[in-house]
């Protein structure tokens, strides 16, 4: 049934059992711990135990202390400063911490974020221009700057000082740009411990910064639910500071009181009182915050969280709501003519990288699409919108291949580029679109395997039906928050069977409940499950092997043990 090809991760059984014995959990939690790297009981517990004294001294930077002693000149003297924020959820939501950072400690602030269809990503100069005209002397970007190197000569030989936070990957041919500080953990020379700090993460490390030079870095704890939004949503890696990060923002998530984030959680579903997780931040307040970017104008993310008002908060929260369900719909349909356009283009059937492009795609969505096609068909994604002859693309990749490499060996192509290993934007003019796709794939195909091709999933231990209680899910908890670099635990069981008829649920989803050898029955899902099966079809008395994640799931004050379905094999029907 599945072309997936199944890894189960080798445990070293001692180092497991003597890591149980010495935390007192369970050989699977100890086996899993392991697997993550933190096989010592010193590491276990500080993974198991998020707390402040884990995040990093921001004076580890470098740039910090140049950055902190001008913005408080700035402070001190009354000069204007204006916080230059990207538009989507990172940016946004660091702008809103760095801008509340700076008004508590006295400032004079504007902000600017971007409109991603009129002026697009980034740093621009007339943005800078028009800054200085209205009394602004200093700029701090958030999750944006690294590469602005000419917009940036400008401001410095206008008199305006940029104080540059961002955590995407430099230039390494032309070097950190020409700003009055830069501070970004992945710049050359950057003694920073942690380089998986979202832009909001740094834009934090600035504002921690300045907290405790005015001796009043105990409120700095009170911006860490924002920060978590914003790694989640980000899809940072949720290990070392960002996992301290996202699970103290977590703990405090469900007593916020910002009229804002109360109306966005109440639009989100998220239940009143009942504790949140990872997955609330990045499926359920994330898009809504990034769909005010991807649709319309980013601003609106601010002004939400910046209002003191609950009803005007709810009706932007809302407003919010309304884009985010036209963004999903916009999505899947640009998502559905990518894979059209690949399946009847021959050069792209078996090409190692998809670049696909299309009149007028609707921009905002662009980058979730390429990353449904490269999950769909396991291969580097460029989706292009070609608007008057240029393209607006982005760019998604799969774990073997560094996409911004790639990229680089076609800088001569690009208007611009930049991004991460993994995800990238550009521009390019629509008569170079069949070059890219050329020398991309040449590029790809001297670094990618055909087994690299194949689709794998990663399980983390096979265990046995009896093994699964709602007791089970609850200590699985404790690894806690899920995301990016510590992904939910796949477990593998080898010999369930189908207990009645599936159910098909939006006609998507399917429910099902599996029994083991015990014969005790199993609620379970499959999210996408008949798309999945693409045809085939379960039956009741079906014996299957199956991977899954445990989770527990809560409706109308219930809890109960529920599997999700990652993966099924070997469908043998006994009739």
């Amino acid at each position: 049934m599945s072309e997936k090809r199944w890894i189960v991760r080798e445990v070293d059984t001692k180092r497991a059992e003597k890591l149980a014995r010495a935390l007192g959990v369970s050989s699977v939690i100890a086996s899993l711990l392991v697997s993550r790297g933190c096989a010592d009981e010193t590491n276990a517990r500080k993974f198991l135990n998020p707390s402040h004294d884990q995040l990093h001294d921001p004076y580890l930077m470098l740039g910090m202390r140049e950055a902190v002693e001008r913005l408080l000149r700035a402070i001190n003297d009354g000069e204007k400063i204006l916080v230059y924020g990207d538009y989507d959820v990172d940016g946004t939501t660091g702008t809103v911490v760095l801008r509340r950072a700076l008004n508590l400690l006295g400032a004079q602030t504007g902000y600017h974020v971007p409109h991603r269809f009129t002026e697009g990503y980034g740093i621009q100069q007339a943005a800078l221009e028009k800054a200085k005209s209205e009394g602004y002397s200093v700029v701090v970007s958030v999750d944006c700057g690294i590469r602005a190197h000419e917009p940036l000569h400008w401001a410095r030989e206008s008199g305006v000082d940029v104080i540059v936070t961002d955590h995407h990957l430099p230039d390494e041919d032309e070097g950190a740009p020409p700003a009055f500080a830069v501070l970004n953990p992945n710049q050359r020379g950057c003694p920073y411990p942690d380089k998986n700090l979202a832009g909001v993460g740094v834009a934090f490390k600035l504002a921690h910064a300045l907290f405790r030079e005015r001796g009043r870095e105990a409120q700095i704890a009170g911006f860490l639910k924002m920060v978590a939004i914003g790694t989640v949503a980000d899809v940072a890696q949720l290990v070392g500071e960002n996992r301290s990060i996202v699970a103290l923002g977590l703990r405090d998530l469900p007593k916020a009181n910002n009229p804002g984030l109360r109306a966005l959680m109440e639009v989100a579903g998220c239940v009143e009182g009942r504790s949140m997780t990872a997955y609330d931040l990045g499926f359920r307040i994330g898009p809504r915050i990034n769909a005010a970017g991807r649709m319309e104008a980013a601003r609106e993310v601010v002004e939400l969280f910046e209002t003191d008002e609950i009803e005007e908060a709810r009706k932007i929260a809302r407003h919010l709501d309304e884009l985010n369900r036209e963004r999903q719909t916009v999505q899947a349909e640009i998502t559905r003519r990518a894979l059209a356009e690949l399946s009847v283009d021959e050069t792209m059937v078996d090409s190692h990288v998809a670049v696909i492009a299309g009149e007028n795609w609707h921009r905002g969505v662009i980058g979730i699409a390429a990353s449904k096609v490269s999950e769909r068909i396991n291969r580097p994604c460029v989706i292009i919108s070609i608007e008057d002859g240029v393209g607006h693309g982005s760019a998604r990749s799969i774990e073997c291949y560094h996409l911004l490499d790639g990229l680089t060996t076609c800088a001569d192509l690009f208007e611009k580029f930049g991004g991460h290993s993994h995800a990238a934007g550009l521009t390019i003019r629509g008569e170079r679109i069949a070059e890219l796709r050329r020398r991309l794939n040449e590029h790809a195909a001297s670094l990618i395997k055909d087994e690299d091709l194949q689709p794998v999933l990663h399980v983390d231990l096979e265990l046995p039906a009896s093994a699964l209680t709602l007791q089970f899910a609850q200590e699985l908890s404790a690894l806690e928050p899920y995301g990016a670099g510590n992904a939910r635990p796949v477990f593998v069981t080898r010999s369930f069977r189908i207990a009645g008829e599936p159910r098909v649920m939006k006609n998507r989803h399917l429910k099902l409940f599996v029994s083991g050898a015990a014969g005790r029955t199993l609620e379970t899902v499959w999210w996408g499950g008949v798309e999945e099966l693409d045809g085939q079809t379960l039956r009741a008395g079906d014996r299957i092997e199956m991977a899954y994640t445990v989770e527990q799931n809560t409706w109308r004050g219930e809890t109960r043990l529920q599997l999700c379905v990652q993966d099924l094999k070997a469908v043998i029907s006994d009739k």
